[in-house]
C-alpha cells in the first residue's frame, strides 16, 4: 500500500578518525581499515519483523544446508572467483574459501561447515549472536588481534535506518522513480533522468548515436554531483533534494551540448561483489533488496571459525579535506548498492536493481527509460547492449552496438573503449519485476547466473 525505504549499512568505527589516513591519497581497499560495521544481518531482523510472514529461524534452512553440504559453484561467480588465490594470498583466514589453495571451479561442490554454524548462531538468536552474542566476541577479538579500531561497542551500537524514499516523476504517465537516500548513489539516477527528461529522448529512436549521446552526457552531469555531494546523511551540506529542484535540472540540461561530448564539473544547486533479489507476492508485495561485500569479495578480512568474510566499504570514503564524505568515526561511506523502485499514481509498478558498482544508477537510469519511454519489457531492457561512464569521463560500450553509432560518438568526442575488456561485472546484472493488472512480468540478466522464477 506504500513504499518503505530500509538503509541497514554500516558506520565506520567509533574510534576511526582521517588522522589515521594521514599521508595517504585514497582510502585502502583491503584489510581492516577498509572494514565498516556488517549491516546486513541487521537488515534480515529488521525486514522480518516488519514484513515476515514466516517464523525467522526458518528464514535460514536453504541456506544452512548449502552451507553445510555444498553447492555447485556456477559459471559466472566461478570465473570471478578464481582471481582471489592472487588478490588474497595475504590473508591467512581466507583460506577457507580457497579449499586445496585454489578458486573453485564451475560445477565443483562447495562447502563451508563453519559457515553454517554461524547462520545457525543468527537465526537461533535472531541476530543478537552477530551484535552482542558470541559471534560479535570472535569479531571483536579478530580484530583486537590485529590492532584494528573495530570494537565490541561498535557492532552492538548498530542500528537501522526506515527512511522515506527519494523520488522523481519522470514522463506523462504518472511514474515515480523511488530510491533510497544518502548515504546511496541512487540520487544519481534521478539526476539523470531530471536532465533526460528536458530533452524528450523519445523524440529519438532507441539505440541511434542521439539516444545513447543524450543518457551519457546526463549521466556525467549526475556524476558531478552525487561524487561532489553524497555522504553519511547527518554529514549533508544540504537536503540533496535540492539537486533535483526543477530550476537547478533545467540549469544542468543547458549543458548537454548534443553535437559533442563534455566533460563537467559539478553544480551549485540553489539553497534551501553485490546480491540483488527483487520479488513479489499474490497479496502485492514487492521488495527490491540488495546487499554487498562490495569490492572483489571484500576485505579480504574472514573471522576465524566463523566463515563471516568481512566487506570493504570504508573504501567509499574520501580522505579529502572539507568534503561531507570524508572519514570520520562513527560514520557511513558513500555506498554504491542501491535498490530501485518505480511507482505509478500511488501504485507498485516495478520493483528492480543493476548490480555492479558505479553501475548501478546508469543501469536504474537505462532500464526506466527502456520501459517507460520505450514501452520494453523487463526482460528486452536487460538484454539491450549497456554503456557506463567510468571515473574519467570515459565511455565503455557493451558488445552489441552498432559501429555506425560507435562511430558518431566518436566524431562527437567521446573517448570509449571496450566495456567487455574491463571485468565480467562491468556492465552490472539486473534483476527486474513488473507489475500488471494480471500478474507479474519478471526479467533476469543473461550477464549474471540469476534467474526469473515463478511459484
Amino acid at each position: 500500500r506504500r513504499l518503505h525505504g530500509l538503509n541497514a549499512s554500516g558506520r565506520s568505527p567509533a574510534a576511526v578518525s582521517a588522522a589515521d589516513f594521514a599521508g595517504r591519497e585514497a582510502m585502502p581497499l583491503r584489510g581492516w581499515d577498509s572494514v565498516t560495521v556488517p549491516g546486513a544481518v541487521s537488515a534480515w531482523v529488521e525486514l522480518s519483523d516488519r514484513f515476515g510472514k514466516l517464523p525467522f529461524a526458518r528464514l535460514f534452512d536453504a541456506a544452512i544446508g548449502y552451507a553445510r553440504h555444498g553447492f555447485a559453484v556456477s559459471p559466472i561467480i566461478a570465473e570471478a572467483w578464481s582471481s582471489a588465490p592472487q588478490i588474497f594470498r595475504e590473508f591467512a583466514d581466507f583460506a577457507p574459501f580457497l579449499p586445496n589453495g585454489e578458486a573453485p571451479k564451475a560445477g565443483q561442490l562447495f562447502r563451508f561447515e563453519a559457515q553454517a554454524d554461524t547462520l545457525e548462531a543468527i537465526a537461533e538468536s535472531k541476530g543478537e549472536a552477530f551484535y552482542r552474542g558470541a559471534l560479535a566476541d570472535k569479531i571483536a577479538a579478530a580484530a583486537d588481534k590485529a590492532g584494528a579500531k573495530l570494537r565490541l561497542s561498535d557492532l552492538a551500537e548498530h542500528r537501522s535506518d526506515w527512511v522515506d524514499t527519494l523520488a522523481h516523476g519522470y514522463g506523462e504517465d504518472g511514474v515515480e522513480l523511488h530510491e533510497i537516500p544518502p548515504n546511496g548513489q541512487g540520487l544519481a539516477a534521478l539526476i539523470m533522468l531530471g536532465i533526460v527528461e528536458q530533452h524528450d529522448i523519445t523524440r529519438y529512436e532507441p539505440d541511434c548515436a542521439d539516444f545513447y549521446h543524450l543518457q551519457i552526457e546526463a549521466m556525467k552531469l549526475a556524476f558531478a554531483d552525487a561524487h561532489r555531494y553524497i555522504a553519511d546523511a547527518a554529514y549533508l551540506e544540504f537536503p540533496v533534494a535540492r539537486l533535483l529542484d526543477p530550476d537547478y535540472l533545467k540549469q544542468r540540461s543547458a549543458l548537454v551540448d548534443m553535437t559533442r561530448a563534455g566533460n563537467p564539473d559539478y553544480g551549485i544547486p540553489p539553497k534551501g561483489g553485490t546480491v540483488y533479489l527483487t520479488s513479489a507476492d499474490h497479496s502485492g508485495m514487492m521488495v527490491s533488496y540488495i546487499q554487498s561485500n562490495f569490492w572483489g569479495f571484500g576485505s579480504g578480512i574472514v573471522i576465524p571459525g566463523t566463515g563471516i568474510s568481512l566487506q570493504n566499504r570504508a573504501a567509499g570514503f574520501s580522505l579529502q579535506p572539507g568534503h561531507p564524505n570524508r572519514i570520520a568515526g562513527g560514520k557511513r561511506p558513500f555506498h554504491t548498492i542501491i535498490p530501485g523502485f518505480l511507482m505509478r499514481h500511488g501504485r507498485p509498478l516495478m520493483s528492480f536493481g543493476v548490480m555492479g558498482g558505479p553501475m548501478q544508477p546508469q543501469g536504474h537510469a537505462q532500464m526506466v527509460i527502456r520501459v517507460c519511454d520505450y514501452r520494453q519489457n523487463p526482460q528486452s531492457a536487460s538484454d539491450a547492449p549497456r554503456w557506463q561512464v567510468t571515473e574519467d569521463n570515459r565511455v565503455a560500450l557493451e558488445a552489441g552496438f552498432d559501429r555506425r553509432v560507435k562511430a558518431e560518438l566518436l566524431r562527437r568526442g567521446h573517448r570509449l573503449y571496450d566495456g567487455e575488456a574491463s571485468g565480467i561485472f562491468s556492465m552490472g546484472g539486473a534483476q527486474l519485476i513488473y507489475a500488471t493488472a494480471d500478474g507479474y512480468i519478471a526479467g533476469s540478466d543473461h550477464r549474471k547466473d540469476g534467474m526469473a522464477a515463478g511459484f
